[in-house]
C-alpha cells in the first residue's frame, strides 16, 4: 500500500509542474515535495519522474497515476462536501476566501455579529488574491471580484465597488498631474482590470512603487509618495483623497460563490447571509 499523502503531494506536483511551485502551493520546501515522490515511487515500484540536473519531468507512467490520483482526490472531496451537505444545525467550521482587502475592511469588522447569531459557528477567513478551489474544498465560501464559470459553482452577485485614483491631500496639492508618481501591484497582478487600468491612468507618469497587497498601497499614498488605485472604502479610510481620471471609471462586480453540493447547508448559508449583509452598503 502506498501512502495517501505521497500520493496528494504527487498530485500537487503533477499540476504545477515544478518542485518549488508544488511546494508554494503545499506550504511546505522544495526538498519535502521531492522526498514525498520518492516514497511513492518506492511504494508503487515505478519512475513517476525523470531527475534532470534543474527539474523534474513529470513521465507517461508519471501521467497516467496522476490522472488516476486525481479523480481519488476529486471522489475524496466530494465525500466531504456530502459529509457538510448533511448538517443540519448551526455549527462547525466554516472557511470562507476573500481579496485581503474587502476581507479586512467589509467583513473582518463585522464578525462579532455573526458569532452573536450563531456563536457555536466556527469560521475561518483567508485572504489571498488567489482563487480558491471549492471544487478542492481550500475554502467553502469565496468572495470573488468576477464571476466563475465552472457548472459545479453556485454565484450570487452581491455588490458594486468603484475603483478611483486616490492621494494625499498634500500631495496632491504639491505635485503638478505630469510629475505624479504612482503605485501599483506587482508583477503578480499585472493582467487584473486594477492593473491595467491603472496603467492606463498613468500614461507615461512612472509606476516607482509596487505591492501586491492594497493596504500596503493605501498606506504608501496616505505617506504622500504617489496616488493608487484603490476601492473607495479604503480612500475613505485612510483619508486619502480621490483625484480625476481619464476615460471611464473602473468598477468590479463582487460575487459570493459556493459549491451546488452544500449550498443549502444551514451554516453555509448562515455564513453566505452574513457576507452579503457586509456588503450592503
Amino acid at each position: 500500500m502506498f501512502d495517501w499523502e505521497d500520493l496528494r503531494y504527487f498530485i500537487v506536483f503533477a499540476h504545477e509542474q515544478s518542485l518549488s511551485a508544488a511546494a508554494r502551493k503545499l506550504k511546505v520546501d522544495h526538498a519535502t515535495v521531492a522526498r514525498r515522490i520518492s516514497a511513492l515511487e518506492s511504494s508503487l515500484n515505478l519512475k513517476l519522474v525523470d531527475r534532470r540536473p534543474r527539474s523534474y519531468v513529470i513521465t507517461e507512467d508519471g501521467e497516467r497515476i496522476a490522472q488516476l490520483g486525481q479523480r481519488m482526490e476529486s471522489e475524496s472531496f466530494a465525500v466531504q462536501r456530502s459529509a457538510l451537505a448533511g448538517q443540519e444545525s448551526f455549527t462547525g467550521e466554516v472557511t470562507v476566501s476573500a481579496p485581503p482587502a474587502l476581507a479586512c475592511a467589509l467583513i473582518a469588522p463585522r464578525i462579532k455579529a455573526l458569532r452573536t447569531l450563531h456563536p457555536q459557528l466556527s469560521v475561518q477567513l483567508i485572504g489571498s488574491l488567489d482563487s480558491a478551489s471549492l471544487s478542492r474544498r481550500e475554502a467553502d465560501i469565496a468572495v470573488r471580484l468576477s464571476r466563475p464559470k465552472e457548472p459545479d459553482l453556485v454565484a450570487r452577485k452581491v455588490a458594486t465597488v468603484q475603483f478611483n485614483l486616490y492621494g494625499s491631500a498634500d500631495y496632491l496639492s504639491k505635485t503638478a498631474p505630469e510629475d505624479l508618481a504612482f503605485i501599483a501591484y506587482d508583477q503578480t497582478m499585472e493582467q487584473t482590470p486594477q492593473q491595467i487600468w491603472l496603467k492606463q491612468q498613468a500614461g507615461d507618469r512612472p509606476i516607482l512603487l509596487r505591492s501586491n497587497d492594497l493596504n500596503i498601497q493605501a498606506t504608501i499614498a496616505q505617506a504622500g509618495a504617489g496616488v493608487a488605485a484603490l476601492p473607495y472604502f479604503l480612500g475613505e479610510h485612510y483619508g486619502l483623497q480621490a483625484m480625476e481620471t481619464v476615460g471611464a471609471g473602473l468598477a468590479r462586480e463582487v460575487w459570493l460563490v459556493v459549491h451546488s453540493d452544500i449550498r443549502h447547508t444551514p451554516s453555509v448559508q448562515a455564513v453566505m447571509s452574513f457576507l452579503a449583509s457586509c456588503f450592503e452598503n
